[in-house]
């Protein structure tokens, strides 16, 4: 009897890694990780069965049915936000064509009279944003995708106390992975304080029970529908710089004013409404910055996207380049795509430079980059390592005239399984100031050489490419 029901498991492990193998086979985003998915289902589906389950859907296919509640039910609140931000809709007359790409990815238009204000490193970021709590008059919208425990969170946390004892509603979003060490007390008391808290739940429900493999990786504040905050920091004393492990932690956010809010706005209601299943009353009445009047479309990318609009949004700005393409990544493990776009650039003689950190905080990741690095030399990609400390801003620019600051990574999590969200400045003013800050960190930092690369022993290559190899289904 053991005997025929430990066959009958068996079979139903195998049949189960058949069908399993032919979603991944029809569903998966690259031929990398299909690959990997279909033979490791076929092999050893005892082992890969759970783990495709967990980690292996490649759409979040709550959040879409959750966006197509939003379509029907909210169509009236966003039909009437983009109807009067009509007036602002505008692109800058020489890059019209190249943009119609970006706004249609971002299905949000591009808007005018914005002022974008880059905040470099923890210090100049969390000063902006505790001025921003302390002068928000009606709400308050904060999400980041770590929180931690610790000096800088607890000064947060007696920030946004304050904030919503004054009369302020303060909802906090944060990712239940990436704050999973975040106790309970912590939120006890913000809830105590009249703070509406939610973590983002990728897992909800039974029917969702093992999305765990998504992520909200934003890290966006709200004040009044009026000012806004997006880029890389997350909550914790290393972003001040306080790590021992770490040391100087070199990262970038911006602050923004003007129409394009609303955006950032839009990202938080769709999150927040995922979470909770409410619907927040907002203020959607565009204004115009008085600082400036700058171009800014907002980009939200995430696995509820029809298109893998982070990894399209890279490819777009690398094309568009005509002398010059700078980026930045803590985590440097690019599709083909963006490698390829990459490359061509800098084979068309276009300045292409990569900076990257020099010490890993993921050593899998790192060791990846090491198996395409030759090639991107070697077409002409130049490739830079951050020396101070570690280097966690994603930034980039084309030319003169064009820069972003977000969340994005070059790396498949953030192309395909994180929420995402990026601030695209068609602006030569702003972009002169990413220059600045960019050439500063470049001074700083050593180019890697084609020798380098190539002179590491064979076993270390082996790992880098095996490495390189799991990068999809990571």
């Amino acid at each position: 009897m053991t005997a025929i029901l430990g066959g009958v498991i068996i079979i139903i492990f195998h049949v189960l890694g058949t069908l399993s193998a032919l979603m991944a086979l029809m569903s998966s985003r690259t031929s990398q990780g299909a690959i990997a998915w279909i033979i490791s289902l076929l092999t050893f589906p005892y082992l890969a069965l759970p783990a495709y389950w967990v980690f292996g859907r490649p759409r979040f296919y709550g959040y879409v049915s959750a966006r197509e509640e939003r379509d029907s039910s909210l169509r009236q609140v966003l039909t009437r936000f983009r109807r009067d931000l009509t007036p602002f809709f505008s692109r800058p007359e020489s890059d019209e064509r190249r943009l119609v790409a970006v706004e249609r990815l971002a299905m949000m238009p591009m808007s005018r009279g914005n002022h974008p204000e880059l905040l470099i490193d923890g210090q100049a970021t969390f000063d902006s944003l505790f001025r921003g709590i302390e002068r928000a008059e009606n709400y308050l919208l904060i999400q980041f995708f770590i929180v931690r425990d610790d000096r800088l969170g607890q000064e947060l946390k007696r920030r946004l106390c304050r904030c919503a004892e004054r009369g302020v509603r303060v909802c906090f979003l944060y990712d239940e992975i990436g704050s999973r060490k975040l106790p309970e007390a912590y939120l006890v008391e913000l809830q105590t304080a009249g703070v509406e808290v939610s973590r983002f739940g990728s897992s909800r429900g039974w029917r969702h029970r093992f999305q765990v493999n998504f992520r909200n990786h934003r890290k966006i504040m709200i004040a009044d529908g009026l000012r806004g905050w997006v880029g890389g920091l997350n909550v914790g004393n290393e972003y001040m710089g306080e790590s021992p492990r770490y040391g100087h932690w070199r990262d970038t956010h911006m602050t923004l004013t003007g129409p394009a809010v609303l955006g950032l706005q839009e990202a938080f209601w769709e999150d927040w409404h995922w979470a909770t299943g409410t619907i927040l009353a907002l203020n959607w009445t565009p204004r115009l910055s008085s600082h400036g009047d700058h171009h800014v479309v907002i980009v939200p990318s995430g696995p509820a996207d029809h298109q893998e609009t982070a990894s399209l949004i890279i490819q777009q700005a690398i094309h568009g380049a005509h002398y010059r393409f700078w980026i930045t990544s803590p985590y440097f493990v690019p599709d083909q795509g963006v490698q390829d776009a990459l490359k061509l650039a800098a084979l068309r003689g276009v300045d292409v430079r990569v900076l990257m950190p020099e010490h890993p905080d993921h050593l899998l990741v790192f060791l990846s980059a090491f198996s395409f690095l030759p090639d991107m030399i070697n077409a002409g990609v130049r490739i830079y390592r951050y020396q101070p400390g570690f280097m966690h801003q994603k930034v980039f620019l084309v030319d003169n005239d064009t820069a972003s600051v977000g969340t994005v990574n070059l790396d498949n999590r953030s192309f395909r399984l994180n929420f995402e969200i990026t601030a695209y400045i068609p602006s030569p003013a702003f972009a002169r100031s990413v220059e600045a800050m960019l050439e500063q960190d470049f001074k700083v930092s050593r180019e890697v050489s084609l020798d380098e690369v190539q002179s590491r022993p064979l076993w270390r290559k082996i790992i880098s490419r095996a490495a390189y190899l799991a990068a999809p289904i990571q």
